[in-house]
């Protein structure tokens, strides 16, 4: 499980590493649309891009009226755009080791840290209703499984030392 040295990398592994890379830049967008609506709108502007539910319909949504709560919003809201982003980064590094290197460790940062990320959003916002269902909000749980299912089966064998 060296970071050091390439090794052989299988078809699967290089299938999942761009299934990541295409996760990476889904959430890299998530963190920029965060940045760009605390910027350019409020948070009406930012709550609506985590809103949409079944459970949370936007029309149904009590949004902040005084300016102290609002602005609280605004910078838990963006604050947890930026995780996002940073995940879609982490994944995006998490692809290069896989598919240039054959790293386990990146396969397993993937599988866990980006895996935590993706799991709290799926059980916190997506099965829950509070965010609308549409292929983003969808999609990224999805391609998280699919590429955790895929990857270690064009990866080396751990310890084979090939």
């Amino acid at each position: 499980m060296e970071l050091t040295n390439a090794r052989p990398v299988g078809v699967a592994a290089k299938v999942g590493a761009g299934i990541i890379t295409l996760w990476s830049v889904l959430h890299l967008w998530v963190g920029v649309e965060g940045v760009r609506q605390f910027f350019m709108g409020d948070a009406r502007s930012q709550w609506d891009m985590f809103l949409g539910g079944s459970a949370a319909p936007h029309a149904a949504f009590v949004h902040a009226t005084d300016a102290i709560t609002a602005n609280v919003h605004a910078h838990e809201i963006v604050n947890f755009s930026v995780d996002v982003g940073g995940y879609g980064a982490l994944a995006l590094v998490t692809a290069w080791m896989i598919a240039k290197r054959g790293s386990w460790v990146g396969y397993l940062l993937f599988l866990v840290v980006v895996g935590i990320c993706d799991l709290a959003f799926t059980f916190s916002l997506v099965t829950s209703g509070i965010i609308e269902l549409n292929a983003g909000t969808v999609g990224g749980p999805v391609l998280w499984v699919i590429a955790c299912l895929v990857t270690p089966f064009g990866l080396p064998r751990p310890f084979s030392g090939a």
